[in-house]
């Protein structure tokens, strides 16, 4: 026993170093190459700051509204709910988001609903998405904000991103740039 105390030990404080000092400087040398330096994607607007990577609650009837989060849009504990899709817990939370959706779109058909609009990501914090999803809510937005639907149908093909180098992912929608662009049309 005495014979693998002193291996462990030396294991242990080189994968501490490896671990918690060379890995984590890797990772801060690499983000000084991205947008902003690591700290996340910032737009500012009317003297606001908004994080365009982190979900945000947009569920006024006015604007498209963003994918549901399971921490409340609370990026301090971003995760998923962690219940599977048989959980009778789970699947009350999704008939509601279901029920609250038509009752503020009654236009849409229940079939009609699509899965980004109903359920959580798997950060509880996606800021994107689906054209479909953004699509559906058109009537609403334009009967409220008394636009035409042209217009706005025209602010979701400006801001749809494309997938990766143009077939990793599906297209999307970051709801919070669909929203700003939506505010300019006034």
């Amino acid at each position: 026993m005495k014979q693998n105390i002193l291996p462990a030990i030396r294991l242990t404080a080189v994968s501490v170093l490896i671990f918690s000092g060379f890995y984590t400087l890797m990772i801060f040398g690499i983000a000084q190459f991205s947008p902003n330096h690591g700290k996340g994607e910032v737009i500012t607007e009317n003297n606001h700051k908004y994080y365009e990577n982190i979900g945000q609650k947009f569920d006024q009837d006015q604007y498209f509204w963003s994918r549901p989060s399971a921490v409340d849009y609370n990026s301090a504990g971003a995760a998923g709910s962690n219940k599977g899709p048989s959980n009778p817990d789970y699947l009350k939370t999704v008939e509601e988001r279901i029920n609250h959706f038509l009752k503020h779109n009654p236009e849409v058909k229940k079939s009609e609903i699509p899965s980004d609009l109903v359920t959580a990501s798997g950060s509880g914090l996606d800021p994107n998405i689906s054209v479909k999803a953004a699509s559906i809510q058109i009537k609403r937005i334009a009967k409220i904000r008394n636009i035409n639907e042209s217009k706005i149908q025209q602010i979701i093909v400006e801001n749809t991103e494309k997938p990766l180098f143009g077939f990793f992912g599906t297209e999307k929608i970051n709801v919070l740039k669909l929203n700003l662009a939506l505010q300019q049309l006034k």
